[in-house]
């Protein structure tokens, strides 16, 4: 009874006890599903730092296995690469995830080889190995780095061919492959629908063969292909005819054929072309002349003929044009005067004729002008405004008349060749001018009278040829003339002189006989002018003049660039202006040495120039000695003109200030060298005796060459000055004295306390 009447508490029990059961069960079925979702996922994500680890070890294995392959020299270079994680290694890149993208090992200077395990750094896209001792062949394994942009092996000494696997590189944008010593043809694969992004590829000086990869620029995004120095043959690559992206080609030195008319252009972007020492044939194209940015067009020793298109002269920044040794017949275009930025012409060995263009003289940047063997005619032309030019050869044509003396303004000049023509008349005495001058040649010509007496000053000259023309009387008696063989002087009508080969002159007794008389007339006159001289610069003194050495005949409208020291006797104002302002009124941070009478400062002139500028100390109880000087060193050195001897451009006396302004040495004095350890070390031997024979040389020229003998009287290490070349220049010739070479001198103690120097032993 109980039992039933207590039932729906019974059954209310049951149903919440189910219920929990059931809640149990429900329970334990998540966290089951759970542990197992759990015990999925954790091996996934385990296996994910899995792969990224095994990939960095791989990496790191087949970099380890590379450095352990190269000599033991090179492998100590990389001591940074141990352990397992090459990101943070010695020249190594990676990206976010780990993997390999740059490796620049460039000017390391590895010995070794490149083995097949860098083809595992499959997300290499920088590899530098340039500038080393490499050697062997390049692994076809290389091919499987599929993002490779940028790959440089040059300079070194890789040999073999390029592995056909390399077609496989599509992403390449830069190669560079020059200086090593592969061979063979390029890979066909190469080009064919591949490399579409190249924009450089260089590949010269190596022994290739066969043809130039013929798509070169499939992609249209050549800019620079440099194929030089090979064995190339066949023709100019067709996809080069429309690339107009391209900046800088050259293939010159190979054996390329082909008409060159028909395989190339217009390029806006073009800067240089080479295409020298091949067999190309055909006419030069008008094209070349809408080329508006090429500044280098060099196409010598080829077999082009036809006329040089007028059209050239458009060519507005062209700077070197180099046509030499071909077969272009016809007239020199006067369109050509119009390359206002011409540096370099070379059009010898062709077979031009006519007149040389009269507008060439409007070619104020011409350096260099090369129109030998040719059939021109006519006379030597105008060259006014060429004042820049420092080789001039016209040798092997049918030019006549006489030698312009123009030619004798051109300062720089070093290299002048008017050989083989049908000039006539006397040599000009402004040849003389040419103080650079080293090369010579006047021969085969019809040149009659003396040699000028001018080419005294010629003491640069490392050969000379005068040989068959109607020249007479006595050869200059300097070293450059009494060394030179009997081949510079043969066939002419009379040359004597102090020379191998020839005969002393006739009248050279009789000219002793009265030496010593007229030695005597000179010191006096020499005095005399001296009280002069020093009366004008104490007048110049008092109302501020500038003088040049030399008198120079200037146009005032022809005043624009030229050399500043050419023009000022014209406008000597405005010379010592620019000095003052180059100098920043001799502000001290220009100053470049310290002397007992001034200081010597640096100056950049507006027109270029940089010459060296002593300024005197101000007058005071010194000012006597300081005018002395002053004076002293003008008259000794516009009596000198020697290579080893500073050059004096001129001279300012201001009121404010008595200036000389030299030629500037960029090497400084001996004394400076010296005083340093660096520099002492690097002054060798070789550099040391050709200092002391330079010197040797201005002493023996002062004491026996001048016409009045010059002793220096200080000659000391702070005095000796050095040009870039190591090139000695005596200087400071304030204490100078010049004397009759035919008396007694005794001098007084000058110059440098404690020093006594070689001038002072001449007596």
């Amino acid at each position: 009874m109980t039992s039933l009447s207590n039932k729906p508490l019974f059954n209310q029990f049951l149903s919440s006890l189910l219920f929990f059961h059931l809640l149990l069960i429900i329970l334990l079925f998540v966290s089951s599903s759970t542990a197992s979702v759990s015990s999925l996922s954790s091996p996934f994500v385990h296996s994910n730092s899995k792969v990224k680890i095994a990939e960095e070890t791989k990496e790191a294995m087949a970099l380890l296995n590379w450095k352990t392959s190269l000599h033991n020299k090179s492998q100590s270079l990389l001591s940074s690469w141990v352990g397992t994680t090459p990101c943070n290694w010695v020249e190594i890149n990676c990206d976010h995830s780990g993997s390999v993208t740059h490796l620049n090992l460039s000017g390391y200077g590895l010995r070794g080889v490149i083995p097949a395990a860098l083809g595992n750094l499959s997300k290499l896209r920088t590899l530098y190995l340039f500038e080393n001792q490499l050697s062997g062949s390049i692994p076809q394994e290389l091919g499987m780095l599929s993002f490779l942009i940028d790959l440089d092996i040059s300079i070194n000494n890789i040999t073999g061919v390029i592995p056909a696997s390399f077609g496989n590189l599509s992403k390449l944008t830069y190669i560079y492959l020059h200086t090593n010593r592969l061979f063979g043809s390029f890979p066909q694969e190469f080009g064919i629908n591949n490399f579409t992004q190249l924009k450089e590829l260089q590949i010269f000086g190596n022994q290739f063969t066969s043809h130039l990869p013929e798509n070169v620029c499939n992609g249209g995004l050549l800019e620079k292909f440099i194929a030089n120095d090979n064995h190339f043959i066949g023709s100019i690559p067709k996809s080069l005819r429309n690339c107009t992206s391209l900046t800088r080609v050259r293939l010159n030195g190979n054996q390329l054929i082909g008409n060159i008319g028909e395989s190339f252009g217009i390029y806006p972007h073009l800067t240089y072309m080479e295409l020298s020492y091949n067999k190309l044939f055909g006419e030069l194209s008008a094209n070349w002349g809408q080329c508006q940015n090429l500044a280098c067009l060099k196409i010598s020793n080829n077999d082009i003929s036809g006329r040089l298109p007028p059209e050239l002269g458009e060519a507005s920044q062209l700077q070197v044009l180099i046509l030499s040794s071909n077969k272009i017949h016809g007239k020199i275009p006067k369109e050509l005067g119009k390359l206002k930025f011409l540096l370099d012409l070379y059009l010898d060995s062709n077979k031009f004729s006519g007149q040389v263009p009269y507008n060439f003289k409007m070619l104020s940047n011409l350096e260099q002008l090369n129109l030998a063997n040719n059939s021109l005619s006519g006379h030597i032309p105008d060259l006014g405004k060429c004042k820049k030019l420092f080789l001039l050869n016209l040798s092997n044509n049918h030019l006549r008349k006489y030698i312009p003396i123009q030619i004798g303004n051109f300062q720089y000049l070093q290299n002048l060749d008017l050989s083989k023509n049908f000039l006539t008349g006397e040599i000009p005495q402004q040849l003389g001018d040419l103080k650079m001058l080293e090369i010579l040649n006047l021969s085969h010509n019809a040149l009659f009278g003396n040699i000028p007496s001018s080419f005294n000053q010629l003491l640069g000259l490392t050969s000379i040829d005068l040989s068959y023309n109607q020249l007479r009387g006595p050869i200059p008696n300097t070293k450059p003339f009494c060394e030179a063989s009997i081949e510079a002087f043969r066939n002419n009508t009379g040359l004597c002189g102090n020379a191998t080969g020839l005969k002393a002159c006739p009248f050279a007794i009789g000219h002793n006989l009265h030496v010593k008389k007229g030695k005597k007339v000179t010191t006096l006159i020499l005095a005399l002018l001296g009280i002069v001289f020093l009366i004008f610069i104490i007048v110049g003194i008092t109302f501020g003049i500038c003088f040049r050495k030399t008198k120079t005949k200037n146009n005032p409208k022809e005043v624009g660039h030229q050399n500043m020291f050419s023009i000022w006797s014209y406008d000597g104002k405005m010379v010592y202006e620019n000095i003052i302002e180059a100098t920043e009124d001799f502000d001290y941070k220009y100053c470049v040495g310290v002397g007992g009478h001034g200081i010597v400062y640096k100056a950049d002139l507006p027109t270029g120039q940089v010459v060296a500028v002593k300024k005197f100390h101000p007058f005071s109880e010194d000012s006597v000695a300081n005018l002395k000087s002053f004076t002293s060193e003008i008259h000794s050195l516009t009596e000198i003109r020697h290579r080893n001897i500073v050059k004096l451009h001129g001279f300012c006396s201001h009121p404010r200030h008595l200036l000389l302004v030299y030629q500037f040495l960029e090497g400084g004095s001996l004394e400076k060298i010296l005083n340093n350890d660096e520099l002492a070390l690097e002054f060798d031997w070789v550099k040391r005796v050709n200092v002391v024979k330079g010197v040797a040389s201005a002493l023996s020229y002062m004491h026996h060459d001048c016409f009045s003998p010059i002793i220096h009287c200080d000659i000391s290490s702070k005095n000796v000055l050095l040009d870039s070349e190591y090139e000695s220049h005596v200087s400071d010739f304030g204490t100078a004295r010049i004397m009759s070479s035919d008396a007694s001198y005794w001098t007084s103690f000058v110059g440098t306390i404690g020093y006594t120097a070689p001038g002072m032993l001449f007596k």
